[in-house]
């Protein structure tokens, strides 16, 4: 068995894949452009893929709302700090900022919609 990918849905998943294609460098592996707006975004090396869409038979869930330790994704990064500075001119809102004995540095931000995401260079890579 191997992870597919995870789905969101949300309340802008085209703007919301251009934020992440943009900014996160993510790349769409599908995209529709009609309802409900499909896109799948890949990261760098295609090994975790996350899918978006706008779908009004489903609740979109008020992530804004949730704590960041009930649900959020990570990206494996090389500098959080910098990144971090980045996204937040784009419209991310910082949350906490997480240095930790073993030298990890962890950065929790939440995504012009709300949805939490953290930026994660450890100490020792979890793969």
């Amino acid at each position: 068995m191997q992870f597919e990918h995870f789905a969101l849905n949300v309340p802008d998943a085209k703007g919301m894949a251009d934020w992440y294609i943009g900014n996160c460098g993510m790349r769409a592996v599908r995209a529709m452009d009609e309802a409900p707006y499909t896109h799948f975004l890949a990261d760098r090396g295609g090994r975790v893929v996350m899918e978006i869409y706008t779908n009004p038979k489903a609740p979109i869930p008020d992530y804004a709302g949730q704590p960041p330790q009930c649900f959020h994704f990570a990206l494996a990064v090389d500098d959080p700090g910098a990144l971090q500075r980045r996204l937040v001119e784009a419209g991310a809102t910082l949350v906490e900022e997480l240095k930790l004995d073993d030298g990890s540095h962890l950065v929790m931000l939440r995504d012009p919609w709300g949805v939490p995401l953290q930026l994660c260079n450890r100490a020792e890579p979890l793969v």
